[in-house]
């Protein structure tokens, strides 16, 4: 199928989610809103390294050193009073409409170069889609840089495998017990990540691939089904990017979204997405209509305090 790359659409937001959920891509340049919110991360990135360029922390200090930075930052960030506030006014700007809109909290990602942290709190994602994760069909992706990036140090997706299924890890995965177990054991992490996470079973043709190269505050947005993966960081300095996924309310009581071709994972991420307007959480009735399987309440739901973790 073919692929197309949109850059500062400002067509109908519905319409660009049904391309999205067909496998294009779109890209936006930095609007206020966004400058906002990465200002806002740099600022506590910067504070958090102080004195130190945390692009080149990692070659002042010991990885170990580098982790306990970054163990408390993460969340940190999450929890900050002016974080959610910020991405409502980032989603809204963006052509959203907040009454419909679902929005889960933000990552903050850290990828260092040459192989210095590859698990953990700095885990380079292998080829992989979100939907495997347990991530609803409907959901899109929004991936931002935090600094300015090059080639060496982006993200890269593999459009040839947008529908073609892949053998892969996914039905062993239990999103519940992920978020009871997993999410917790990532600042363990550091020579090497052994947490069980679905990964592709087969070899795979990652090129041709699209990379993006974009300036600081710019977004893409792609479908969770999309297959994309961490370009090995060797650009020397460390990749610093915010990700947050958002869903139609709409589209998911309807079922409107990208087509399922090879995810066979447990539970769903559902409950973690939280309204535009209030920030309450998708109705349970709502949610009951994509979950296979029970586990205890403190499991539905991702808790920030563990976001040292992937996904």
């Amino acid at each position: 199928m073919m692929h197309s790359i949109y850059y500062d659409w400002n067509g109908p937001e519905d319409v660009r989610r049904q391309r999205l959920y067909e496998g294009q891509l779109f890209v936006y340049s930095p609007k206020p809103s966004m400058l906002k919110l990465i200002n806002h991360a740099k600022s506590m990135i910067e504070g958090a390294f102080k004195p130190v360029d945390p692009r080149k922390a990692q070659f002042s200090m010991p990885v170990e050193k580098y982790v306990e930075i970054c163990t408390p930052l993460k969340p940190g960030f999450i929890h900050h009073p002016e974080t959610k506030k910020i991405l409502q006014e980032v989603v809204k700007e963006y052509g959203c409409a907040l009454e419909t809109t679902y929005i889960d909290v933000p990552r903050l990602r850290m990828v260092t170069s040459d192989g210095y942290l590859r698990a953990g709190v700095g885990f380079a994602h292998h080829p992989h889609r979100d939907t495997w994760y347990s991530a609803p069909f409907q959901q899109i992706n929004w991936w931002v840089p935090i600094y300015d990036i090059e080639t060496e140090m982006s993200m890269a997706f593999h459009p040839e495998y947008f529908d073609k299924p892949i053998k892969n890890g996914s039905d062993s995965f239990n999103y519940y017990e992920w978020n009871a177990v997993g999410r917790k054991d990532a600042s363990k992490m550091i020579k090497t990540d052994t947490r069980k996470q679905p990964k592709p079973e087969e070899p795979l043709k990652l090129d041709p691939q699209v990379r993006m190269v974009l300036p600081a505050g710019s977004v893409v947005l792609f479908a969770a089904a999309h297959l994309h993966s961490t370009v090995e960081n060797n650009a020397g300095i460390a990749r610093y990017s915010i990700d947050f996924r958002t869903v139609n309310y709409d589209d998911v009581v309807n079922k409107r979204g990208a087509k399922n071709i090879d995810s066979k994972c447990h539970g769903t991420s559902l409950r973690d997405f939280m309204k535009g307007t209030d920030l309450s959480r998708m109705p349970e009735d709502v949610v009951k209509m994509y979950d296979d399987v029970d586990a205890p309440e403190e499991a539905k739901i991702f808790k920030p305090e563990l976001a040292t973790s992937v996904k």
